[in-house]
C-alpha cells in the first residue's frame, strides 16, 4: 500500500515508515503541498495512493464520491509525528486489511 501524506503531516513520515509502507510519498515531494483537495484526490486516485490526513475534508469527500482513493483519517488530536508513526506501525495489519477491503473507503485511526 502506497501512502500519500497530506500537508498537515510531517514529510519525515515517509522515511520513518518506509519499511511497512514502501513507495509512499508526501504531497510536498510530488508538488501538491498547495494544491486544492480535488487535485490531490485525483492524483492519489490516478497513482494508486491512499491519502493519510488529519483533515476531515477527505473523509467527507470519500463519503460523497466513494473510492478510490482510500483515506486514512488520523484522529489522534494534538499529537506528535512519533505518535502518528507509532499508530500506523501498530495498525499495520489493520491498514493492510483495509487496503484489501473493496467496500471500505475510510479508516479512522483513534487513540
Amino acid at each position: 500500500m502506497k501512502l500519500l501524506f497530506d500537508q498537515n503531516l510531517s514529510p519525515s513520515l515517509v522515511e520513518r515508515l518506509v519499511d511497512p509502507f514502501p513507495a509512499s510519498s508526501h504531497v510536498h515531494a510530488v508538488g501538491l503541498d498547495q494544491a486544492a483537495d480535488k487535485t490531490l484526490w485525483d492524483f492519489a486516485r490516478d497513482n494508486e495512493f491512499t491519502i493519510v490526513t488529519k483533515d476531515v475534508d477527505f473523509s467527507d469527500r470519500s463519503a460523497l464520491l466513494g473510492h478510490p482513493p482510500k483515506v486514512i483519517w488520523i484522529r489522534l488530536g494534538n499529537c506528535t509525528t512519533s505518535d502518528i508513526e507509532r499508530a500506523l506501525r501498530e495498525r499495520r495489519q489493520r491498514v493492510a486489511t483495509f487496503a484489501e477491503d473493496k467496500t471500505a473507503g475510510v479508516l479512522a485511526v483513534f487513540n
